[in-house]
């Protein structure tokens, strides 16, 4: 677990433990899942979404709906991030995570496709090939 990595920052964000404690309150198994998130919450510094993420959080949208929308501008205003395949809690993530210089550990396929449109995020996953 997370002990293995010595001396490693561990981080999150606050869309993290708002999608932790949303997974807590629709699990079948929720005071255990509760003790869980809270023992993992307990470890790690949370930080929140400010002036400084949601400026870069523009600036990736921006990039993605360039990349992945369409190519007529006036389709292009109207496109939502769902409509060209992305979570807008991923990139809220990813934007949290270019500010404070941290690597997103995830396998969620949406920060592979981040990165193509926005290189400055650092992304790893810990899960096998």
């Amino acid at each position: 677990m997370l002990t293995n990595l010595g001396t490693t920052q561990v981080a999150t964000c606050a869309i993290v433990r708002g999608e932790l404690r949303y997974m807590v309150e629709k699990s079948t198994r929720k005071l255990e899942n509760e003790v869980k998130v809270n023992e993992f919450l307990s470890g790690i510094e949370i930080f929140p979404v400010d002036d400084s993420a949601a400026d870069f959080y523009g600036k990736i949208k921006a990039r993605l709906i360039s990349k992945y929308g369409p190519t007529q501008r006036k389709p292009a205003r109207k496109v939502r991030l769902k409509d060209i395949g992305f979570s807008d809690n991923d990139l809220w993530i990813a934007a949290v995570a270019v500010d404070k210089g941290f690597t997103v550990v995830s396998s969620d396929s949406d920060f592979p496709r981040i990165k193509t449109a926005f290189a400055d995020l650092r992304y790893e996953t810990w899960l096998p090939s």
